[in-house]
């Protein structure tokens, strides 16, 4: 009965469309991430996956921003503090996120030469994953009294 509970609270229409607008994000991110390495290492650019992996991250975190926003929390303002504030601390945390895939993959990439980077992004992602959803739960998208200013 209490794993029934358990299950409930975790798959449910945020969990849900929070894995799918999280899929549709990596998918953008990877394509960009491959699409730039690929132009960057081929020109001889030194750590070219470094960079690419900065290009992806600028071009996914707006996607995901609007597809968190409208699809996974349905937050309704698009003005005002509110919007503000919203803005700011989901790029602030994606800052976060960004600054600890990218040491993880200037580690195991470039400077270790340990994995590919596809691989690199991979195991890299499960942690931001989980990171920028407990994020977005409970402080980007929390809902506030100052919501429908």
């Amino acid at each position: 009965m209490k794993n029934n509970v358990f299950l409930k609270k975790l798959v449910n229409r945020e969990t849900v469309s929070y894995l799918i607008c999280g899929v549709l994000t990596t998918a953008v991110n990877y394509v960009v991430d491959l699409v730039a390495d690929s132009l960057l290492s081929s020109a001889g650019v030194a750590y070219s996956a470094t960079i690419a992996n900065l290009i992806a991250w600028i071009v996914s975190v707006a996607f995901a921003f609007v597809v968190n926003k409208i699809f996974v929390f349905q937050s309704k303002g698009w003005k005002g503090k509110a919007f503000l504030k919203e803005l700011s601390a989901f790029a602030l945390a994606r800052v976060a996120s960004l600054g600890f895939e990218s040491l993880f993959i200037f580690v195991t990439v470039d400077w270790l030469l340990l994995l590919p980077n596809w691989i690199a992004k991979i195991l890299s992602n499960v942690f931001v994953v989980i990171m920028n959803y407990f994020a977005s739960k409970f402080f980007i998208f929390k809902k506030r009294e100052d919501d429908n200013v």
